[in-house]
């Protein structure tokens, strides 16, 4: 299957401004990843436990419901396992991302250059479409590390021009002084990572402002950071935790009413984010609309795991097919409104997203991220 005419390919390789038939892309992820030549060893590995053919049982999207949840196999996971033996002996490694590590040890991911460029060329024309400058410099208030936030940061600067500016913050350390009710001392913490921030306002030409709802909060409480972002920054991006209709309503109108302030909603397990919908009036919902093919989502009662009706809450399930990882069926600890997807979009778009109270038997704390 190396072949650069294989219809896989064709498919899988398809050129970033393309959208595959969902039918023939779901097919081609089946017979890339379960290929031995050109599947994963964790996969391949996996699927002699499986009770189906993915080869022969998965045409569909609704097909994908035959896998288990497997996400919490990528904890201990060597990351030399997840990368499909088709990219060869030395494929363009952009990282090694770690999940949040919110409900246990943290998950893992290897993100290759090709998925990197899909995904930052659907950044790039909803950022147009929702009016992004640019050549703008952009102030980065979120993790990197082992966190994705940054990366995904990084890489959409680096293609819009502009300097980026960041501010590091350690999530896990914030959950660990929360869950440990050592609240003070998370709150003087994020207090710190105000500061840090302050000082790139008042001295640099910062055109987008990208941080967590949290953070964002608390630089509303600081009437000179007020001042500054309504005066020099033109969007404001929201990712990372999630933001109540009321408070983003109050950000949007009073606090910040000269900024544009766009929600992302993603997740390290499906390499990405989606943005919030374009043409959204103020009395709509947050709606975010997956990334299809390759990022889908499902909201499904969480007993059940059949699709609540649209306009229903339910848990969000989420998938990611694509040439370099397939894993699907990911329940995630979140919860959402299911909401009507485009038209040709697999799955469903989502809105209102909150996060469960208990996931896993763990108590959910997003803290800061």
């Amino acid at each position: 299957m190396s072949n650069a005419t294989d219809p896989v390919l064709d498919v899988l390789d398809c050129p970033v401004d393309q959208v595959p038939d969902g039918r023939e892309f779901v097919e081609a992820a089946m017979r890339w990843h379960f290929d031995p030549q050109t599947g994963s060893p964790f996969w391949l590995k996996r699927a002699e436990n499986l009770d189906f053919d993915p080869l022969t049982d998965v045409h569909t999207f609704a097909d994908l419901r035959l896998f288990p949840n497997v996400v919490n196999e990528f904890r201990d996971v060597r990351v030399e396992d997840l990368v499909p033996k088709g990219y060869g002996s030395r494929p363009e490694v952009i990282g090694v991302f770690e999940s949040g590590g919110t409900t246990g040890p943290p998950k893992l991911v290897v993100l290759l250059a090709d998925w990197m460029d899909r995904l930052m060329h659907h950044h790039n024309r909803l950022m147009d479409e929702h009016g992004y400058p640019r050549v703008a410099n952009w102030l980065s208030l979120g993790p990197s590390g082992p966190h994705i936030f940054g990366e995904l940061i990084r890489q959409q600067v680096r293609r819009r021009g502009g300097f980026r500016f960041s501010v590091d913050l350690d999530p896990r350390w914030v959950k660990k002084l929360i869950s440990e009710n050592r609240l003070d001392e998370a709150g003087r913490y994020a207090e710190h990572l105000i500061d840090q921030s302050a000082y790139a306002l008042r001295t640099q030409d910062i055109g987008v402002l990208v941080t967590t709802p949290p953070l964002l909060v608390r630089l509303s409480r600081r009437d000179e950071l007020v001042a500054l972002i309504n005066e020099k920054v033109r969007v404001i991006v929201w990712a990372g935790a999630h933001l109540d209709p009321d408070t983003r309503a109050l950000l949007r109108d009073e606090v910040f009413p000269d900024v544009k302030i766009i929600g992302n909603y993603g997740s390290t397990m499906i390499m990405g984010s989606v943005s919030e919908r374009t043409g959204l009036d103020d009395d709509d919902p947050c709606v975010f609309d997956p990334f299809s093919p390759y990022i889908s989502f499902s909201v499904v009662d969480p007993e059940t795991r059949r699709e609540v009706p649209y306009g229903e809450r339910g848990q969000v399930v989420m998938h990611h097919l694509s040439k370099n990882l397939l894993l699907p069926n990911n329940l995630e600890r979140d919860t959402a409104l299911r909401v009507q997807p485009p038209p040709g979009q697999l799955g469903d778009a989502v809105a209102d997203v909150a996060p469960l109270a208990v996931f896993e038997d763990e108590r959910v704390i997003e803290g800061v991220y």
